[in-house]
């Protein structure tokens, strides 16, 4: 985590309703915290308890209905967005699909393809940079979704539970490769997961949301050293770690 101490981003009595066809549903209600520069926190509860709204409203995808969201400097950040579902052009090549970012950044052609030329072997497409993305398997979409999300050089990193529909060791193998990502790149990150173990593998902070609506019930930092590996989620203190989440839960 950075030493800067001017938060990244603040979160003061977020609130969130939607209509529905009976009234209001509260997606989450009075939500306060803080993110610091370069931190990886991950947002943890169960489903339907407005961890997705919040990244939405922070994209300014989503209107708060109550509450304040204050970012570094007055100004809102450069995002980057990754959804569960890594949502490519179908008639876009991986190349071009990680491009687009900067095409629409107005950055010229040439320079655009030599980036994300460079983002390809970052994220060990090679070879793939003409594949279309219906011949790609859940963790390849993966990575050129992450590439895309990365490639424009975001302030803030929002991750969606990137990982959900991944088979469980497809979904292992990413966690630690956007770890190695993060380490190289020192994003702030806010990750949406339903996982435990991939929480505490990856994040700085984890914050645990009530069920709806939704609400910030523990803040716990993750004191395991960095950098990490797999091997950490077989040690004693990973799995006292494990067990205080599994706890806040319910």
């Amino acid at each position: 985590m950075s030493v800067e101490t001017t938060p990244a981003l603040d979160v003061i009595h977020l609130s969130v309703n939607f209509e529905n066809g009976s009234g209001e549903l509260q997606a989450l209600e009075d939500v306060t915290f803080r993110v610091w520069p370069q931190e990886f926190v991950c947002l943890l509860g169960p489903s339907g308890s407005g961890k997705s709204t919040l990244l939405r409203v922070l994209a300014g995808l989503v209107p708060p209905t109550q509450g304040e969201i204050r970012f570094a400097g007055g100004r809102t950040p450069r995002i980057g967005y990754v959804f569960q579902q890594a949502n490519l052009m179908p008639w876009r090549t991986v190349l071009e699909n990680i491009m687009l970012p900067l095409e629409l950044q107005g950055v010229p052609p040439d320079e655009a393809r030599r980036q994300a030329q460079a983002w390809v072997e970052r994220v060990g497409l090679n070879g793939f940079e003409s594949a279309w993305p219906r011949d790609l398997s859940g963790g390849m979409a993966q990575r050129v979704a992450i590439a895309r999300a990365l490639i424009h050089d975001p302030d803030l990193l929002l991750l969606d539970e990137p990982f959900g529909a991944l088979d469980a060791l497809t979904r292992e193998r990413m966690g630690a490769e956007l770890l190695a990502l993060w380490q190289a790149q020192r994003k702030t990150v806010l990750m949406v997961t339903h996982s435990i173990s991939e929480a505490l593998l990856l994040a700085d902070r984890v914050l645990v949301f009530t069920p709806r609506p939704g609400q910030v019930s523990l803040d716990m930092p993750v004191p395991l050293p960095r950098p990490r590996s797999e091997e950490l989620r077989y040690t004693m203190e990973f799995i006292h770690l494990a067990r205080q989440l599994r706890q806040a839960i319910g």
